[in-house]
């Protein structure tokens, strides 16, 4: 007798990915922490990080718009990075 498909399959994991599991709420939170708004600013200059910045602005603009949140995502694993050497 042949075997059904499974209909409810296991999702892939995501073992080599080092965002899964991170909100983007925690990255915006750590990048803060450790470059604070000026400096996240200076190194992605987008008006959510220059004025008036604030977490909750940051998450509405960082959701709708694919390319900043590619460069958000992008620093906070160069701060991972730069962490883990220094």
């Amino acid at each position: 007798m042949a075997s059904r498909p499974d209909p409810f399959p296991e999702p892939p994991t995501q073992r080599r990915n080092p965002l899964h599991g991170l909100t983007l709420e925690a990255i915006v939170t750590a990048l803060v922490a450790q470059y604070g708004w000026a400096g996240l600013g200076e190194r992605i200059p987008v008006r959510c990080f220059l004025s008036e910045p604030s977490i909750g602005s940051s998450l509405k603009f960082l959701r709708k718009t694919p390319w900043a949140r590619e460069k958000v995502e992008s620093l906070y694993l160069f701060m991972r990075r730069e962490a883990r050497r220094g």
